[in-house]
């Protein structure tokens, strides 16, 4: 079974990873770059993260990234700004979705954590894998941030996470909760959020 997982800088992603991994997975890392709207520190991290679950877990863990700050401005300049993170959500996945059918690989893993924070309601996860037709798998989906940081600290990634960065500067002061579908769906039309994750899958490098 192999799996591209979408791996940011944070806690849970790298967690999510190493469970899947654990369970007989071959982990292919997938990092979308947020740069403008991050700083270099991220993708730093990104690369120790992906070095550590090397350590760990004595797997390869290949890392693709890709740029992502462009879709962000584009989301940002064509959708309701509150729907920032799940029209994100939606471009992200779909990339995922491209590299693995290059890849030859079966599904993606995503860190969410149910209700952890505004983006992944149940509502907003839904609406963000509508159209999608592509397995995600959720390890974290019913852990609390403790039971997280707690496998986090106990693989030895946890302090290469909480290393500071300024963040993603795109995030929408008031993120939606309860995302309308239809008005994704249309948003994603706009936008052509297919079009977009095609491209970016393409232009994704191996960096290690």
């Amino acid at each position: 079974m192999k799996l591209v997982a979408l791996m940011s800088n944070g806690i849970d992603s790298p967690v999510a990873s190493y469970l899947m991994s654990k369970r007989g997975a071959d982990v292919i890392l997938l990092h979308m770059d947020n740069r403008p709207f991050t700083d270099d520190r991220s993708m730093a991290i990104v690369q120790d993260i992906a070095a550590r679950l090397r350590d760990v877990t004595g797997k390869g863990f290949p890392l693709y990234v890709a740029n992502h700050g462009e879709n962000q401005q584009i989301i940002k300049d064509g959708c309701d700004y509150h729907y920032q993170c799940v029209m994100c959500k939606r471009v992200m996945q779909r990339t995922a979705r491209e590299l693995a059918k290059r890849l030859g690989a079966s599904g993606i893993i995503m860190g969410d954590s149910l209700g952890q924070v505004a983006s992944q309601t149940l509502r907003n996860i839904k609406s963000e894998n509508i159209g999608l037709d592509f397995p995600v798998v959720r390890p974290l989906i019913g852990m609390d941030k403790l039971e997280i940081i707690d496998i986090s600290q106990k693989i030895g990634t946890f302090d290469i996470s909480i290393r500071q960065t300024n963040g993603c500067l795109v995030v929408p002061t008031r993120p939606i909760t309860e995302a309308n579908p239809e008005k994704v769906v249309a948003m994603s039309q706009k936008i052509d959020v297919e079009d977009l994750a095609h491209r970016t899958a393409e232009n994704a490098v191996l960096i290690q």
